[in-house]
């Protein structure tokens, strides 16, 4: 039997669920790269974004490299399990997802333009899969801050799904949602491709281009 066709793993119930602890993990102080601390809230004029598609060392990367980004974390959440630990994650019992939260500025890039990263930079078509990673965490989901982020994330699946169609793929399967409560993942999961230039990154794209068109659908 080959990986394509396996079981799409089970999520758990709030009731299955592990429990958690009631306190944050350890994690680190500082962003890695740009010395900022992680847990800086969102500055005036600055907006957040949050993405699931995937490993979130390759993920959190696409997105730090984005010019108008301000900082990124990796986390976890849409669970149930409170402040899970990656080994808690990794067993399918929390129900959360691998995240990347994004501060931006959008003087800079819009959210416009993180949606066309985070369509083109995984495959929105995979079941709680990405490449060779299989797992409850590595679901496509977009986690909204606002009204005005879930149109527009509504309206970008709605103009790329007909391109990935006619490139072959079947459906998309990203789920969206309101931003849900995101946990810290512990410190050395932190921007780990630029503290391990050659480590492992499993996330790739479909090949596909999401249409230019979506960027003007906010008039961005």
């Amino acid at each position: 039997m080959t990986l394509f066709h396996r079981t799409p793993p089970a999520m758990p119930t709030p009731e299955t669920a592990l429990r958690g602890r009631p306190t944050p993990i350890p994690t680190a102080e500082t962003h890695f790269l740009s010395g900022r601390p992680l847990k800086s809230p969102v500055p005036a004029g600055m907006d957040q974004a949050m993405f699931s598609m995937g490993c979130f060392w390759g993920v959190e990367r696409m997105f730090w490299q984005a010019p108008g980004v301000w900082l990124t974390m990796v986390g976890y959440a849409n669970g149930f399990t409170p402040n899970p630990t990656y080994q808690e994650v990794c067993t399918g019992q929390t129900g959360h997802a691998e995240v990347v939260r994004v501060i931006f500025d959008p003087a800079v890039i819009s959210y416009a333009a993180l949606l066309r990263i985070f369509w083109e930079g995984h495959d929105p078509t995979q079941h709680m899969r990405q490449g060779n990673d299989v797992g409850t965490q590595y679901r496509s989901e977009i986690h909204c801050y606002s009204d005005d982020q879930t149109a527009l994330a509504n309206a970008t699946r709605a103009a790329f799904a007909p391109r990935l169609a006619a490139a072959g793929f079947g459906p998309i399967m990203t789920e969206i949602h309101p931003a849900p409560t995101f946990y810290f993942a512990e410190e050395y999961h932190q921007q780990y491709l630029a503290k391990n230039p050659a480590g492992y990154c499993g996330v790739a794209g479909t090949g596909v281009t999401c249409p230019l068109g979506v960027a003007t659908l906010t008039g961005d």
